[in-house]
């Protein structure tokens, strides 16, 4: 059964930093390609960064330079490093892959970023 759980969500202040982790189970992480998303209140979800299981990132244009995200394949565990972080970066954030022919999530952890 596969699991996805994330962890490390939190008030922060304006310009303060966050690490995100999501531990998974279920998977053969090493050959996953990880997603991290968030949803702010009346808005729709959103991609904020992927890693290959090669290594390889890309991130959405709001969060580049702010937001570093890896991986460690021994843990089975994906990561997002958030710093700089903007009152625009309260949401939930949610980890996802897919597996199969099914796309997982977990259940989220909410960021709150206060002024």
């Amino acid at each position: 059964q596969v699991h996805l759980v994330e962890s490390g969500g939190g008030l922060v202040q304006a310009g303060g930093s966050l690490r995100l982790s999501c531990a998974t189970s279920g998977i053969m992480f090493s050959i996953s390609d990880m997603g991290w998303y968030r949803q702010a209140p009346g808005k729709q979800r959103e991609l904020v960064a992927r890693i290959g299981s090669g290594g390889s990132t890309n991130y959405a244009d709001s969060v580049k330079g702010r937001f570093i995200v890896s991986r460690d394949n021994a843990k089975n565990t994906v990561y997002l490093q958030m710093n700089g972080l903007k009152v625009e970066d309260t949401a939930v954030y949610y980890c996802e892959t897919k597996y199969g022919l099914r796309e997982y999530w977990g259940q989220g952890t909410q960021v709150t970023v206060s002024s």
